[in-house]
């Protein structure tokens, strides 16, 4: 098969992935856009298998039959609670596969190199676009390879971590070794070192030690961000894992991966961007922002939104304290079914804020049916889902959408925000962080400048809440201890079955 069918058919693909990566912004959308998804994956991986170059028929069609049987088992199988860490391992994958084939590249480069002009001109596949390669395309081959490992080897060890955390099997807190930023420093500067060593001599060595260098980056980094700041890290892995994907397509010559790579890698980083930094972002940012392409977009948003520094991510190391908190005065009050339903019948205007409380309890049915009784009743319902709502961008939506809660009532947080002091209740349904004005009044708290939602300022505030405690981030919220504050203590799906009947 020549190589004018694969390339059309790569175009197709690649045409197939942005329209899914573009019908994926709307609800409507989203399930033609995973089709679309999935109709671009097949043509691609189809084109591969028999475009020109393409072996090893038996082995390709075992491992694609035994990712494609776990992926089904994996997918039936995970909550949506799980939705982020199973993100966060599928990253480490695909930077472990990019650090893989970086080193088989590393491997063909070597013994192509040894061989005689006789020997060079016998080779086909991967091996014969090597040997026609002059010194100076080598050596760009040596920097594309070298790249690719060492993206994708931090990719691997950071959502290892992340995977980790968002897990529960590895402390939330943002922790770093001594030294803390001049350890990462000193690995990157090891890297570079190591890189001109490889240029010159293209030591096996060097590759090795630079993937070592590269695995404790990516540990290092992650391990200093606590888990407040959990949602912006998987979206700039996602970003990362890009990049090392469009690496690995330079060193393979593969026009698709480079192009998803590309996808991935800006789309993610613009997304944490945005999420980090609001308005207040710098030329250089914008230019890391860019670098990527599909998971820069997650990641420059998901920056925005929390208003952290694109670069603090970058760099890791962010979510910590910066001095002593303030103090909490007062208690929590709490309040009983019967009370919140007296409340609910009198109000006329009604903000519902879904968090992963309301995940964990899979709580979503019993607020739609809530949500269903209230408007039957002519009482105005809307939802305040706030950018990094859950642990993963887009957690709340999918959970309503699920529920069949109408998408014209679901609106963001810059949509809603104002609306709250004429709202007569605003129901907290398993959120803390994203509620927490600790962010705008304590500037030494964890989150401190991070866009929230202002319920405080509706009328009532009920927070449907397991217990006293801090929830995930470990941090405490003056919203729980406010004059118009009820605690609904229990768990959510629970509590709002209760709830149901006394909506009359």
């Amino acid at each position: 098969m020549d190589y004018g069918f694969t390339t059309a058919a790569y175009v197709v693909a690649a045409v197939l992935f942005i329209l899914s990566l573009g019908g994926l912004s709307g609800q409507e959308s989203a399930k033609r856009a995973v089709w679309y998804g999935i109709a671009g994956m097949a043509l691609a991986v189809a084109a591969t298998l028999y475009g020109p170059g393409a072996g090893n028929w038996l082995i390709s069609v075992v491992m694609i039959a035994a990712g494609g049987a776990i992926g089904w088992v994996v997918a039936q199988r995970v909550q949506m609670t799980e939705m982020p860490q199973l993100v966060a391992a599928m990253h480490s994958l695909v930077g472990l596969a990019a650090v893989f084939i970086g080193f088989n590249t590393h491997i063909e480069l070597v013994r192509v190199m040894g061989m005689d002009e006789v020997a060079r001109a016998a080779l086909d596949g991967f091996a014969a676009v090597v040997a026609e390669k002059t010194g100076v395309e080598t050596n760009i081959l040596r920097v594309e390879t070298f790249l690719g490992v060492f993206i994708g080897a931090v990719t691997f060890t950071g959502s290892v971590i992340a995977f980790g955390k968002l897990a529960g099997r590895v402390d939330g807190k943002a922790k770093k070794l001594p030294g803390g930023h001049a350890l990462n420093a000193g690995a990157a500067a090891i890297s570079l070192a190591l890189l001109v060593v490889y240029l010159m001599t293209g030591s096996t060595l060097a590759l090795i030690g630079m993937t070592i260098a590269a695995f404790f980056i990516g540990y290092h980094l992650i391990m200093g961000i606590g888990g407040a700041d959990m949602p912006v890290v998987v979206s700039m892995l996602n970003s990362y894992s890009g990049w090392a994907a469009a690496a690995i397509g330079f060193s393979l010559s593969n026009d698709l991966l480079i192009v998803v790579g590309a996808l991935v890698g800006s789309s993610g980083a613009i997304l944490s961007y945005i999420m980090c930094k609001a308005m207040n972002r710098s030329f250089i940012s914008v230019i890391l922002g860019l670098v990527g392409s599909s998971g820069a977009i997650l990641s420059y948003i998901m920056c925005k939104a929390m208003n952290r520094s694109f670069i603090s991510v970058i760099l890791g190391g962010f979510g910590g304290t910066t001095g002593p908190q303030m103090a909490v005065e007062g208690e929590q009050i709490a309040i009983d079914t019967e009370g919140v339903a007296a409340a609910l019948n009198d109000a006329d205007s009604i903000i519902i804020i879904p968090g992963y409380g309301m995940a964990v309890a899979q709580a979503q049915q019993a607020v739609s049916e809530l949500t269903r009784k209230l408007r039957a009743k002519g009482k105005t319902v809307r939802f305040a889902i706030h950018p990094v709502a859950g642990r993963l961008p887009g957690h709340m939506n999918v959970l309503l959408a699920e529920a069949k809660v109408p998408y014209d009532i679901v609106l963001e947080m810059d949509e809603i925000n104002e609306d709250f002091p004429q709202t007569d209740v605003a129901i907290v349904i398993g959120s803390n962080d994203i509620v927490n004005p600790a962010a705008q009044e304590d500037p030494n708290s964890p989150i401190a400048g991070m866009p929230v939602l202002e319920c405080w300022k509706a009328k009532q505030v009920f927070v449907s809440k397991r217990g006293q405690g801090t929830g995930y981030s470990g941090i405490e919220n003056p919203l729980f201890y406010k004059e118009n504050t009820r605690m609904f203590y229990g768990d959510a799906k629970k509590s709002l079955d209760a709830l149901l009947p006394l909506i009359d």
